[in-house]
């Protein structure tokens, strides 16, 4: 099927895949439809339809939220420029940084999300910030609670940076950082939902 991804095998490369999610009684992940959709591009809007999502071991950090939480991560890239990391880093040393609202932080701090490892073959990768999917249903290898999100994310050198709103972030697209927003239906006053992936895809250097 040409979907606009590519048919392949992580295990050549010795990596994962993740999906999370706050159910922690996942025995068989269905195809089934964004609950939301949204316009992803021409000759992508398949990704709405019935799939099966998971995230790659090198971004998983994405989805190290309860699952509702609107957020924002940046990071910069080999073509990020000198002002604009400084613009919106400042002197942090973190490798990437995730704006959140205050009201999710709390919720944030308490919050247990469950990880399940998948197996690797079947999914095609969309080529968009280590996501993949697969049209067929998919049985978990392995998995596991995590909490202390907050903890979890500056062991990985992740910074959290609380704000009232997100929508001061929107310019963001705009730089040569790269940005990612999730569920940003659910931020104060965003409006419309919409596809926000800047175009490198990048992980964060280690």
């Amino acid at each position: 099927m040409d979907a606009g991804g590519v048919r392949g095998d992580l295990s050549s490369t010795a990596n994962r895949l993740f999906h999370f999610s706050e159910d922690p009684h996942i025995k068989v992940f269905e195809p089934r439809p964004v609950a939301t959709p949204v316009d992803r591009g021409h000759g992508r809007e398949w990704l709405n339809g019935p799939l099966v999502w998971a995230i790659d071991e090198h971004h998983q950090f994405l989805y190290w939220f309860p699952r509702e939480c609107p957020r924002i991560l940046i990071w910069p890239t080999e073509a990020t420029s000198e002002c604009d990391r400084t613009a919106w880093f400042g002197s942090s040393s973190a490798r990437a940084i995730a704006f959140v609202e205050g009201g999710w932080q709390e919720r944030l701090r308490v919050a247990a999300i469950h990880r399940y490892e998948l197996p690797t073959n079947g999914f095609e990768d969309i080529a968009d910030v280590g996501m993949w999917v697969s049209h067929d249903p998919v049985r978990p290898i392995l998995a596991e609670s995590l909490d202390d999100l907050p903890t979890r994310l500056r062991a990985a050198d992740i910074e959290l940076r609380v704000l009232d709103r997100l929508t001061s972030l929107r310019p963001l697209w705009s730089t040569s950082l790269h940005a990612s927003g999730l569920r940003l239906r659910n931020a104060i006053d965003w409006g419309e939902p919409g596809w926000l992936r800047s175009t490198s895809a990048a992980a964060p250097s280690v």
